[in-house]
């Protein structure tokens, strides 16, 4: 592939974006299987090394059958997602990711499935329906907002901290200029940490310095992987891997609680009704080696799963979405099981926002996941119909009456999904 584009496909433009992937059609792709399906991959408009348009160039280099974009708080991607997926023949699906409070649940003292914040949850908004797009962005937009005056506050502890080090953060000059905020993305705390990690590496360099000075300097501990990923001064994904270094064990020390940022979670299952989306709780489950070792091993919402999923389905999630390369057979299996007692629909993705990881959910390819798969293609089915009107959606009174067994209805739709996309 041509460097020059490579690097349109990143470009600031979405038109010249989409130029370059036209001229890319014709790159040989990976081979497809049944199992290569993603609903989570997050682009420049959250935190991700790929546009848009390059999500999808990837995906189908991977040999994916269907992508899904999921950026947190922020779905303004979502049109370029669309139309590159038009260009490359690729189906797809979109969602959003957010934070919501729970502060008002029977969990609000809990550690759930943030690993920085008890009360807080990851939920996730799956197959938005095109014309819900701009409802969904606009809605979002405050948030975004009070988020942006939380990151200045944390960079500003950051700096406090580091600055002794002989490093210094400034949020204007080093952490907006990583994001695409000014076009409606988001600035997480991976923003905040990248720019953190560009920093340190120009102050103190590669390799052995570098390890030094984070085990010395900064005092944080290095697994094997990690120590190894940074004395490679040719790694070429070095500044993410020492981002994960920094979220994985940095975090507490500079960390603000959310709360203006995270709305009620009532407030958002309505946001997820009134636009016919797929209201989804985002299982993390208790951490051990995390893959990519932005997470310490920690205890989540494994010894309250039952009673959780139970509020869960009582307060109207619709879904349950989880991510099988990073959960144990067990963990997977107990999922599984309490999904289908809830009547919650299952989804799967595999978070993709650094280079490093693999677009292939190598476990889909086990028969035994073939359910997920199906939940993809029923996605894409929901998102079509829906879009065309709201009364054909996968939770619509009529699609229920017709398949009041969650199973048989997602197995109807994938029909239906697979049908649309030829």
């Amino acid at each position: 592939m041509a460097p020059d584009l490579t690097d349109r496909l990143n470009d600031k433009d979405p038109e010249r974006r989409l130029e370059a992937l036209t001229a890319l059609r014709g790159v040989p792709r990976g081979p497809q299987a049944p199992g290569h399906v993603n609903n989570h991959i997050h682009t420049m408009y959250s935190f991700s090394p790929y546009s848009p348009s390059a999500a999808v160039f990837e995906a189908c280099r991977a040999g994916l059958t269907t992508a899904g974009i999921m950026d947190h708080d922020s779905i303004a991607g979502g049109e370029e997602f669309i139309a590159a997926g038009r260009v490359m023949g690729l189906p797809v699906t979109c969602g959003i990711e957010c934070r919501v409070s729970f502060a008002d649940t029977p969990f609000s003292g809990r550690l759930i499935n943030n690993p920085d914040q008890k009360g807080v949850v990851y939920m996730a908004l799956h197959g938005v329906p095109t014309g819900q797009h701009v409802a969904v962005q606009r809605f979002f937009e405050p948030l975004r907002e009070a988020r942006g005056r939380r990151n200045r506050r944390m960079t500003e502890r950051i700096h406090d901290i580091v600055s002794p080090l002989g490093i210094g953060l400034d949020y204007e000059r080093d952490v907006l200029p990583l994001s695409w905020s000014a076009c409606g993305g988001a600035v997480t705390e991976r923003h905040i940490l990248f720019g953190l990690a560009h920093n340190i590496i120009a102050a103190i360099g590669r390799g052995e310095p570098l390890i030094e000075f984070i085990d010395k300097r900064l005092e944080l501990p290095l697994s094997g992987k990690a120590r190894a990923y940074l004395a490679d001064t040719e790694n070429p994904g070095y500044a993410y891997d020492l981002l994960n270094v920094l979220k994985g064990q940095f975090v507490s020390r500079f960390y603000i609680p959310a709360t203006d940022e995270c709305p009620p979670v009532r407030e958002v299952l309505d946001l997820s009704e009134r636009v016919g989306a797929i209201s989804a709780y985002a299982y993390l489950g208790d951490v051990g080696d995390s893959p990519t070792g932005d997470k310490k091993a920690q205890k989540f919402e494994d010894d309250y799963l039952d009673d959780l999923f139970g509020y869960l389905r009582d307060i109207g999630f619709r879904a349950v979405t989880y991510m099988p390369t990073r959960n144990t057979g067990p963990q997977l299996t107990r999922v599984r099981e309490l999904c289908r007692r809830m009547g919650l629909f299952e989804i799967c993705g595999e978070d993709i926002n650094q280079p490093r990881q693999s677009f292939v959910t190598e476990k889909l390819r086990d028969p035994g996941f073939s359910h997920l798969v199906d939940a993809t293609w029923a996605l894409i089915a929901h998102e079509k119909l829906a879009d065309e009107d709201p009364a054909r959606g996968f939770f619509a009174d009529a699609a229920v009456r017709e398949y009041p067994d969650i199973a048989r209805r997602a197995a109807a739709f994938a029909q239906r999904g697979r049908a649309l996309a030829r």
